[in-house]
């Protein structure tokens, strides 16, 4: 073992807590394209997506000037019951891998949802109170997103109504239960529900569903039901906004131990977990203050990054979403029946997709054999059973590690552990029982939901 000169857990004094979020936008020369009107291919306004969306997070959703929004003190005092969270060092698997490498990890488990999802939770349902809504919808896909909404609107006396990924609905009954716990109606979707399950089930018989066949059904619960409005737990602005309280605990912790990144790795759906990770340190990168290599770590069955297209596209299947400008297979393409599904989401922020379009991160997929391969390892040395989606940045923290055995290199490596796997238990037992495939669509496969993306001059 190497001598423990930097402690196991590096836990921030309560009094760090970040009292404001992150604006990356604020500090980027290229801005991520605006939202358009599907209809006219004009911008978004806030009038037009305030029956969508609430007044509040929809100023957040278009503020691409202010770097620093201020964290109203109700939500600071929630994120007490479960912030800071800690800062480890990976000393187990770094002795594992035979490393010299240093290898530490932010870990976002440690509430009821099992996810980071909690921090953009409790802000959209206080914003949602606050306007004196009766209560939200949304999906979810893996279920931590819907976990955690159904926590906050719980402590906030909300209505909440989620659309579950069949595939997850089905694969995932505790997290279901757990949500139904809190008081949420959990809907698998497609459903016979919605006119755009109804659709959609018409045109894609035996369908698993997918993130954007959720959102549509939300979105259309949410319009049509006076007192309602839909949340998201991942892709917006706003969500990216209320997650950068993960990066910004991660480099105070980080400067208090004196230890500068290398290399940020954070596992990429759509993008809330990576973006929050990354947030401050992709500032200081865009002001030219520092310089960090960080990689974005995709499903090689849902490729948004790797092998999509930059272009303006529905962000949901049932194309009444607005168009965003992002890395996308086509809002019409629906991914294998993976064990990740928070990441099977056809495309990507618009803030990340312009980030990594400008070059200022890079991007790999991987196939879910290896991913679970890392995730054993990691539960084996480090005592944390991980999610599947989080696993996809320790396959690639493993590799990087190994990488500088290679060179003798001491390489500080970060990142995200988004939550823990313990409502995973059928995809372990798929890849402990040798059941588990890799299914990567083929290029005629992309190139056909590529083409059915809308034109835009």
């Amino acid at each position: 073992m190497k001598e423990n000169k930097i402690p196991y857990k590096t836990y921030l004094d309560e009094s760090e807590i970040p009292t404001q979020w992150y604006n990356v936008r604020a500090d980027m020369k290229n801005k991520p394209a605006p939202l358009l009107n599907p209809a006219t291919h004009k911008p978004m306004t806030a009038e037009e997506l305030s029956p969508v969306f609430c007044e509040e997070l929809v100023a957040q959703e278009l503020n691409t000037t202010d770097a620093y929004i201020d964290i109203p003190q109700e939500i600071q005092d929630f994120y007490k019951m479960y912030r800071p969270s800690p800062l480890i060092r990976a000393y187990f698997l770094e002795k594992a891998l035979d490393t010299p490498a240093h290898i530490y990890y932010k870990f976002e488990g440690n509430n009821t949802s099992g996810s980071h999802k909690l921090n953009s939770a409790i802000a959209q349902a206080y914003y949602a109170k606050k306007q004196g809504l009766k209560g939200v919808t949304t999906e979810t896909g893996a279920g931590q997103w819907g976990t955690a909404l159904s926590m906050a609107c719980s402590y906030f006396d909300l209505d909440c109504k989620v659309f579950m990924v069949k595939v997850s609905y089905e694969q995932k009954p505790f997290r279901r239960e757990v949500m139904r716990t809190y008081g949420a109606q959990v809907t698998p979707s497609p459903s016979m529900t919605t006119e755009i399950g109804k659709k959609i089930l018409a045109e894609h018989p035996g369908t698993t569903g997918s993130l954007g066949c959720a959102i549509s059904e939300a979105v259309e619960v949410a319009v049509s039901s006076e007192g309602y409005r839909y949340v998201l737990g991942s892709v917006l602005n706003q969500v990216l906004l209320h997650q950068s309280i993960i990066g910004l605990e991660t480099k105070t912790a980080l400067d208090k131990l004196g230890v500068k990144p290398d290399i940020i790795i954070g596992c990429a759906g759509g993008g809330s977990n990576l973006g929050g990770l990354i947030a401050p340190f992709m500032g200081e990168k865009l002001r030219g203050e520092a310089d960090y290599r960080i990689i974005a770590v995709e499903p090689a069955s849902c490729p948004s990054f790797t092998r999509g297209k930059f272009a303006y596209d529905f962000c949901d299947t049932g194309m009444v979403c607005p168009l965003a400008k992002m890395y996308t297979l086509g809002s019409d393409f629906i991914p294998s029946a993976n064990h990740a599904g928070g990441l099977r989401y056809h495309g990507m922020s618009s803030t990340l997709s312009q980030l990594y379009h400008d070059g200022l991160m890079e991007a790999t997929s991987v196939e879910q054999t290896s991913v679970f391969e890392a995730a054993e390892q990691f539960a084996r040395v480090e005592g944390i059973l991980p999610a599947p989606e989080s696993s996809h940045a320790i396959r690639v923290a493993i590799d990087e590690a190994l990488k500088c055995k290679e060179t003798g290199e001491a390489k500080n490596i970060v990142f995200g552990l988004t939550g823990t796997g313990y409502f995973d238990m059928v995809a372990y037992q798929k890849f402990n029982d040798g059941e588990m495939s890799d299914y990567i669509p083929t290029d005629e496969e992309l190139a056909a939901s590529i083409a059915k993306l809308p034109v835009v001059e």
